[in-house]
């Protein structure tokens, strides 16, 4: 019987994190694809699996068992009548919402109560656990449930991604939820039908001689018990910001940083051996300075394949330590409540500090190294509590943390000293729920190199040069001799052309404007249109009528007429990549309603990790359309980035038109590549190739 309560945890924990990324997955699209959708999503998880602990401890210390057994069964087929967790249209965004504040009641309206409802299992089977076998420690429960948890993850980009429709997956986690509330409420019943031992009390909560012999914690263990899993929460979400926003927001990379943050939780609650505090905490100390280091290199261009392994490795090693001396704190049974309520009320401050404070009190991602150097101090004072003995052996044991406090609390006070000092080249350094965004100079004034530069997070979205001559000059990926000059190039005749763009940036392509043309670009980001509008002159130099349209393109040309585009350009990007859901049939089908009946369509798939074509390919077969991609190399003369385009249109007559011949190679047909729809996309099969 001890089997099914780990089972029905397992499964519980299971479903848990699998509807987190299914969720997740449905509403990126509507808010552009950007990092921040994932980040509210945690943080409204870390919520409700607050309250959920905060039900199981009310439950468990105010209602009688029987009691227990018939509230929380009630719930849980109250639950099924919200199935399947699916968010209809309407819940699709204007561009004139708040979106955290929309993205966190529409949450609570489509998977609130199953969620909660699963976010308190862990602690209330633990609870009918000890009264079923009374004597067994239920703490290893705790470490099944992370690893239900962990394995609900992992699974979701390596199985259920790339092989159900996102449809599918709602529909196969409704089904599993039901059988989840029938195996819950077995065990509710085990539990609250157990019979009573001699001397028990009618609730969990009672017994004075149960009390003299596990007095209750005082408050500095109530601090560690908040402050460590809280430090451990800023550390997973800040690690996952700083790698989407570099690389792309997708599942895999929101997978991978929390997987590690579950396996710390499994390996510190699964025996104290599993913890071995003499060597996690030296590699705490080195982890901590290699982070540090790279969180001030990072704004230089340091490579993602140096970034991501060692900041996974270094959040692995900060909330190991976190969730070590987290589990050397466990207290009596008795106050297994309260305990597990103190984790996940630091977790769910942790992700309100993140998700919510961080971006009103920050202009750039300041929490990341503040949750590195809190998590160096946390670590030093946890293990100062147990001194160790006397001696310079327990000195130097702590004398590589403390070494790291110092690197770390330097780093922190490196990021923010352009707060009080702005760099001499840092125009404007700014974020929003899209991300950060920064303007900078580089050259000296009046050189012919001097430049301006957008970057969002650490990557590179256009230049503009300021020596007289040269402002209105079209440069790095979108130069003459680039596949999106070309194309346009190709429609400059007698008449006046039509352009439309999603992703504004620099407005860069406003340079090819001629009088008569009209460029229309669709931006989700208002801080992207404000700097281009003041700190750039492409969209106020160009002779040709500019359109800003405001909000997700996709949603806004669902909403609006043929516009009979001559060019229509692909170029907005979440992180370094183009959204998944720009990429689809049912996109594809968008722009062609939108586009003129010879017109060409131009994706922008610069990427150093990431290889499009497969999926253009694969689009241009099932359409029938011609493909071409155009990579050029680049500038530092002439301001040319190195870039890849590919161009697709209906009329391979299109592609002969100068100055597009042989300016390019044909596209091979992608008929392996699975097609991409709204329903599946799957951009690890991409990863590095």
């Amino acid at each position: 019987m001890a089997a099914f309560f780990a089972a029905t945890i397992f499964l519980g924990s299971f479903l848990l994190f699998q509807v987190e990324l299914i969720i997740a997955k449905i509403i990126l699209p509507w808010f552009g694809g950007v990092a921040s959708v994932w980040t509210t999503c945690m943080l409204f998880f870390q919520i409700m699996l607050l309250l959920g602990y905060l039900y199981a401890h009310g439950l468990v210390r105010s209602a009688r068992p029987k009691a227990q057994f018939f509230i929380h069964t009630a719930l849980l087929a109250s639950a099924a009548l919200l199935l399947p967790v699916l968010p209809s249209a309407s819940w699709k965004p204007d561009g004139t919402e708040v979106p955290t504040v929309l993205i966190l009641i529409m949450l609570t309206s489509v998977v609130g109560l199953p969620f909660f409802l699963l976010s308190s299992t862990s602690p209330l089977l633990s609870c009918w656990f000890t009264r079923a076998f009374p004597g067994k420690s239920p703490y290893w429960l705790y470490a099944m449930s992370n690893l239900g948890s962990m394995l609900g993850l992992l699974s979701y980009p390596t199985l259920v991604e790339p092989n159900l429709a996102i449809k599918a997956q709602a529909n196969a986690w409704s089904a599993a939820f039901l059988a989840f509330s029938a195996m819950c409420a077995y065990a509710a019943a085990k539990g609250a039908f157990a019979p009573a031992r001699e001397g028990e009390a009618t609730t969990a909560a009672d017994g004075p001689e149960a009390e003299s012999q596990s007095p209750s914690p005082g408050a500095r263990d109530r601090f560690f018990w908040i402050a460590l899993p809280a430090c451990g929460s800023v550390l997973l979400l800040g690690v996952t910001n700083h790698l989407a926003q570099n690389v792309v927001s997708l599942p895999f990379l929101w997978v991978a940083p929390l997987s590690l943050y579950l396996l710390t939780f499994i390996l510190a609650f699964s025996g104290p051996a599993m913890y071995p505090r003499a060597f996690y905490a030296p590699l705490l100390a080195v982890s901590v300075v290699g982070m540090t280091i790279l969180c001030v290199k990072t704004v230089d261009g340091v490579s993602l394949k140096i970034l991501i392994p060692v900041f996974l490795a270094g959040m692995f090693a900060g909330c190991m330590v976190c969730h070590g001396e987290l589990a050397r704190m466990a207290p009596h049974p008795r106050h297994l409540t309260p305990y597990y309520l103190a984790i996940s009320a630091g977790g769910a401050l942790g992700g309100i500090f993140v998700g919510v404070a961080a971006p009103q009190l920050f202009r750039t991602t300041h929490e990341l190294p503040l949750g590195i150097a809190a998590c160096s101090i946390l670590a030093l004072a946890s293990t100062a509590r147990e001194s160790g003995g006397p001696g310079a052996r327990a000195w130097l044991r702590k004398a590589p943390l403390a070494l790291a406090c110092a690197v770390s609390i330097a780093g922190a006070g490196y990021f923010f000293s352009p707060t009080f000092r702005p760099p001499p080249q840092q125009r404007l350094a700014e974020r929003n729920f899209y991300g950060v965004l920064r303007v900078a100079e580089r050259g000296a004034p009046g050189k012919r190199s001097w430049r301006r530069i957008i970057y969002n997070g650490s990557v590179d979205h256009g230049i503009q040069f300021l020596s007289p001559g040269r402002e209105r000059e079209a440069v790095s990926f979108y130069h003459p001799g680039s596949g999106v000059g070309l194309a346009i190039r190709s429609r400059n005749g007698s008449k006046p052309v039509r352009v439309g763009v999603i992703g504004l940036g620099a407005g860069i392509l406003a340079a090819y404007g001629r009088p008569g043309d009209v460029y229309r670009f669709y931006e989700i980001n208002p801080l992207v249109v404000r700097v281009a509008q003041t700190e750039f002159s492409y969209l106020k130099d160009t002779a040709a009528g500019v359109e800003v349209v405001l909000g997700d393109a996709r949603l806004s040309m669902e909403r609006e007429p043929d516009q009979r585009y001559d060019v229509f350009v692909v170029d907005a990007f979440s992180g370094d990549s183009i959204p998944a859901h720009l990429l689809t049939r049912e996109a594809l089908d968008l722009y062609l309603r939108h586009l003129g009946r010879d017109g060409v369509l131009a994706f922008h798939i610069t990427n150093w990790y990431i290889d499009l074509k497969p999926v253009l390919g694969r689009l241009a077969v099932e359409t029938g359309m011609q493909a071409l991609s155009v990579v050029t190399e680049g500038s530092k003369e002439t301001g040319a980035a190195y870039t890849r385009w590919v161009l697709l249109s209906a009329d391979p007559e299109n592609f002969r038109k100068s100055p597009l011949p042989g300016a390019g190679t044909p596209l091979p047909a992608s008929q392996d590549m699975p097609l991409w729809t709204d329903d599946y996309s799957s951009l690890i099969p991409l990863l590095g190739s």
